[in-house]
Order: C-alpha cells, then sequence, then structure tokens
C-alpha cells in the first residue's frame, strides 16, 4: 500500500520512492535491512538493521500479535538494540484486543437502534474496524470523497460511499468529533460518536463514546514481545516515558555488540571534499553580507527594549536575501554586480560571516546521510 499511498494523497515524488519487498532481506552499502509487517496501519513496517554496528530491531508504531513469533526475520535473532513503540508502555494500560474492541462497538451501536453513527479517525488507520462494522450491521459506510479514494487505493471491500444518507454510518476525521458538531447533528437526527482510540481522552458530550480500539501494543503484549524477542537493550521512541524499567528482567544477558566507529569511505570522502571547499577563497557572497552582524534565531526580548539596539541596523539592506547570481531573477540585486570582486583580509575579518557555496549541497550528500548508521552520524 505504501508506494500506492506515497506519490497519491502525500503527494511525495516519485524519484524519492525506493519500494522495498516485505519480508526480504536488501543490502544497502554495508547494511542490510529486513523490513517485517507491523500489524499498524496499512503499509506500516518494522526494520531490521544488521551490519558491523550490531543488529537492531526498530518497530515503529506497531501492535504485538503472537503471529510475529513465526516470522522467519526474527525467529532465533539475537537483538542488540530494541527502539521500541511505548505508546502503552504502563501496566494501567491495560487494552483489549481490536477483534473485541471491535465488538464492544458493535455492541454500543445495537444498543442505539435509531442513532446514526460516526466515527472518528486519522487520515490512515482504524479501516478494518469500519468494514467489521459495515459488514455486521449491512450498511455502507459515507466517507469523503479523498478517502473514498484512499480506501481504493488500499483495496478494501466495496463497503464505502460519498452519497450521503446511503449508510447511517459515517467516518469523519477525529477532530470533527466535539460538542458543536454533536448538537447540530442531534439537531438533524439522533447522533453518536465513536472514538476508537487506546488513549485518555475528555469527553465533552454524553453522546460521545470512546472505545478502547488501538493500533498500538498493550503493556501486556509488549512484556510477552520483549520476553520473546529478549533484546540486549531497548530505547523507547515515545520521548518522555523511559519503560525500560519493566523490562529488565526479560533482557539477554549476551554480550551487546559495540557500535563500529569506523567512518565509511564514501563519508569520508564528503568530509575531504568539505574542507577543501573551506579552504577556497570566498565567493562573492562575502560582499553581500552585512557589515553589522544581524541577530539570527530566536529574540525573547520585546523590541521596544531593543530600540536603541535595532537603529544600529537601519542601513542593512534586505538581509535575508542571499542568491546565487545564476539563479537570481531581481535585476537590481548586488549579486549581478560585480562578482569576480574579492574583499581584502580586513574586511573578511569585519563580515564575521561563513562562506557559503551552493556546491556543499553535494547531490549524493542525502543519499549517504540516509544510509549512513546513526552511531557514525553521531560520531561525525
Amino acid at each position: 500500500p505504501v508506494p500506492t499511498l506515497i506519490p497519491r494523497p502525500l503527494q511525495v515524488p516519485l524519484c524519492w520512492i525506493r519500494p522495498l519487498e516485505v519480508g526480504q532481506s536488501h543490502v544497502l552499502g554495508e547494511v542490510i535491512v529486513t523490513l517485517i509487517d507491523s500489524n499498524h496501519c496499512p503499509g506500516s513496517v518494522m526494520f531490521l538493521f544488521e551490519g558491523t554496528f550490531g543488529t537492531i530491531l526498530y518497530t515503529g508504531d506497531f501492535r504485538y500479535t503472537s503471529a510475529m513469533q513465526g516470522e522467519p526475520a526474527l525467529r532465533g535473532r539475537h537483538i542488540d538494540r530494541l527502539y521500541l513503540d511505548n505508546t502503552h508502555c504502563h501496566p494501567q494500560r491495560a487494552l483489549p484486543s481490536r477483534a473485541l474492541a471491535t465488538r464492544q462497538a458493535a455492541h454500543l451501536i445495537r444498543a442505539h437502534p435509531q442513532h446514526h453513527v460516526v466515527i472518528g479517525v486519522y487520515t490512515l488507520g482504524k479501516e478494518t474496524l469500519l468494514v467489521d462494522l459495515a459488514l455486521e450491521f449491512s450498511t455502507w459506510v459515507v466517507v469523503s470523497p479523498w478517502r473514498l479514494e484512499q480506501m481504493r487505493l488500499l483495496e478494501l471491500p466495496d463497503v464505502f460511499t460519498t452519497e450521503e444518507g446511503a449508510g447511517w454510518i459515517r467516518a469523519v476525521d477525529v477532530a470533527e468529533i466535539r460538542w458543536e458538531t454533536l448538537v447540530s447533528w442531534n439537531a438533524l437526527h439522533p447522533t453518536i460518536a465513536i472514538i476508537p482510540t487506546g488513549r485518555p481522552m475528555k469527553v465533552t458530550h454524553p453522546n460521545i463514546h470512546l472505545i478502547p480500539y488501538s493500533d498500538h501494543s498493550s503493556f501486556a503484549e509488549l512484556c510477552e514481545f520483549v520476553k520473546w524477542l529478549k533484546p540486549c537493550s531497548i530505547i523507547p521512541i515515545v520521548k518522555a516515558d523511559m519503560c525500560q524499567v519493566y523490562f529488565q528482567e526479560y533482557l539477554s544477558s549476551a554480550p551487546q555488540v559495540l557500535p563500529d566507529f569506523k567512518v565509511p569511505k564514501p563519508m569520508q570522502e564528503s568530509g575531504q571534499q568539505q574542507s577543501r571547499r573551506r579552504r577556497q577563497k570566498p565567493t562573492s557572497l562575502w560582499k553581500r553580507a552585512p557589515l553589522h552582524s544581524v541577530p539570527r534565531g530566536v529574540v525573547y526580548e520585546s523590541p521596544e527594549k531593543n530600540s536603541e539596539k535595532l537603529e544600529a541596523f537601519t542601513d542593512v539592506k534586505d538581509p535575508q536575501h542571499y542568491c546565487e547570481p545564476a539563479l537570481c531573477s531581481k535585476e537590481d540585486c548586488t549579486c549581478h554586480r560585480g562578482e569576480k570582486e574579492e574583499l581584502s583580509g580586513e574586511q573578511l575579518g569585519t563580515t564575521g560571516a561563513a562562506p557559503v557555496s551552493s556546491e556543499h549541497f553535494a547531490t549524493e550528500f542525502a543519499e549517504q546521510y540516509l544510509l549512513t548508521p546513526l552511531n557514525v552520524l553521531k560520531q561525525n
């Protein structure tokens, strides 16, 4: 689904897409990467990286299921570091299975036989819930035109329509479910709203119901997953939520492979090229730098308190207008005048700016960056 969704709804250029088959190992430079279905939203995967840095499993958003223990890429595999989706990593965050949560939603709908049903969903995810409810109650699910196109791209069962009134279950963006919309919907017809989520939320209307349907692993599922996988260490991917303490007893006592800080040859060559460019003579961009140092970044003091300081920069014209002569279209731009002139050493010391060149942004750098192990990037 990902190669289908990315260029269409997400508007990502095809030149940036490199589809990889799920379940197969791919060699990228000195790294072997394997994609594994993460049981989250359509197209979501886990990444298994193998190289001189050891073996790393990055779950991303995932919902653990015991069927993952039959995954060939993970069965009997030694994992040095596990980057874990710890969204529900707390003993109090008990969640039912998605099948049980679907039955809870169906029970709630049956308890309101005369009501229309509105279900709040995000851009992607919860499609299985919508399909199951449509088949359970033999009704169309009314969606927006762009969501209908997305459902067709995902090749889901034909239970979705854009025709208003064709079905009494409707899927909307979760942000639409609030007090004002519930009041307006109920003024036309008795309506209940369902928000399928495992996160605690504040309910603003008595007709808004939370169903514990989540695409993230429950705490019990996380414990089962870590206990089975036995990684050497765990790194949570949700910030400000350190969950390692819950899994200490499940970690492997085997020695962990230490990161290899040897810089790959492509990165060495890139660093050498940039060093040579820094020693080159300044380009014409030097003389377009303002003679005074212009403040950059966030200014936390009020403008009134700095009025005297700001007066010193009134003679600086358009300090943000830095351009390349070959690309600039302004006739009166300073980049078209005296492009071959050079500043003296005294003038260079006055500007205090760093030389800038479009050559620093080589087209190969993005690919080298993406394929370089994280520990190497940190070292550099």
